[in-house]
């Protein structure tokens, strides 16, 4: 199966969506903190554009005190904050073939942010949780429809995962107020989760002691091989290295020059479920694979910096990649595996470069 892209026709309709979307640019894995401007951005339908006045986040469902915040209510309580990468979902889609529709993501859906906000732990804990509790629902203020069911754009995680001491409600990012892209003027970060999981524009978060079966929980940001196969929930972020291409590129392939010489290929590996303990570098389209040498992370749900130096002695076009390996024993493929929804493909990014005398 082909992963080489331009074998299929991208339609008008997701070429609207690319353009409301949109990736990080990959030369900002330069950067320990991505600006806002070039953090990635994935909306599913419009951006709510919400006054803050009478905005109110309530808490509602199986709690032994209701409550209906607002931001200065959520400003006033103990806040911390995180450096956190978000990864969409869809990142690779379309790099699949066949090419699942959807968002055409290359590689670039992706971005690290200093969030800050309030523990959502401890707002759960002032409405008291009661006995019996099974999911906690985050609702977002923006709807539409998908695939005939409309809806508010709404998830869910289980009590554990939602009283974990890593999950905020945050009202900026990198030091300043969300900006409306990125869910002003409150929104859900799940760190070590895929984006999906991080809900924008929140409004309302429901306790419920049965699980909850909503169109983005349950039908989309699934792992299916068929249609007809239930498949499995999209959670931890797999792990994934990118290499910032080197040199310079040709304007439309984006294929990058080089000179014949020592260059310093560097990039970001991460992963949501372990750190990052090895990344390995081939020049030659993973045939042979050498170590680069890796840095600490900025946070324990971070990306973390990694470098290694390239000997390019002779002309000619060379095939770069990079691959992470996480505590866990978990591997970055050098192949994608397809699915249907074009979820989570972490196969190793290529990154053609010319070698010039």
């Amino acid at each position: 199966m082909s992963t080489e892209p331009g074998d299929e026709a991208v339609g008008h309709d997701e070429l609207r969506l690319a353009s409301r979307n949109h990736a990080m640019p990959l030369e900002a894995l330069a950067l320990d903190v991505t600006p806002v401007g070039l953090h990635f951005v994935m909306c599913h339908y419009d951006i709510p554009l919400l006054d803050t006045r009478p905005w109110r986040l309530d808490v509602v469902g199986l709690v032994e005190m209701p409550r209906s915040l607002s931001v200065d209510d959520l400003r006033a309580l103990p806040s911390v904050t995180a450096t956190v990468t978000m990864e969409c979902a869809g990142n690779g889609r379309s790099l699949l073939r066949p090419r699942p529709v959807g968002q055409p993501w290359v590689d670039g859906g992706v971005g690290t942010a200093q969030w800050t906000g309030t523990p959502l732990a401890d707002v759960l804990a002032a409405a008291g949780v009661q006995e019996g509790a099974v999911d906690v629902v985050f609702s977002g203020a923006d709807h539409g429809t998908e695939h005939g069911s409309e809806q508010d754009y709404a998830r869910s995680l289980s009590v554990a995962d939602a009283t974990s001491d890593d999950v905020l409600l945050a009202w900026a990012m990198n030091g300043a107020p969300l900006a409306p892209q990125h869910g002003a003027p409150l929104r859900l970060v799940v760190p070590g989760w895929y984006g999906m999981a991080s809900v924008k524009w929140l409004r309302r978060i429901e306790i419920r002691d049965t699980t909850f079966t909503g169109f983005h929980q349950t039908r989309a940001y699934r792992v299916r091989e068929s249609g007809r196969d239930v498949g499995v929930p999209v959670r931890r972020i797999r792990p994934r290295a990118l290499l910032r291409p080197p040199g310079f590129p040709d304007y439309l392939s984006r294929i990058r020059v080089v000179e014949v010489g020592d260059h310093e290929l560097t990039g970001r590996a991460w992963c949501g479920s372990a750190p990052v303990t090895r990344v390995e570098v081939s020049t030659d389209d993973g045939d042979t694979w050498a170590d680069a040498e890796v840095s600490a992370a900025p946070g324990s749900a971070a990306w973390q910096a990694w470098r290694w130096r390239w000997a390019a002695r002779r002309p000619g076009r060379a095939m770069l990649r990079a691959r992470a390996h996480a505590a866990d024993g978990s591997v970055q493929p050098d192949d994608p595996r397809w699915n249907v929804h074009g979820v989570v493909n972490n196969a190793t990014q290529r990154v053609e470069v010319l070698v010039r005398a």
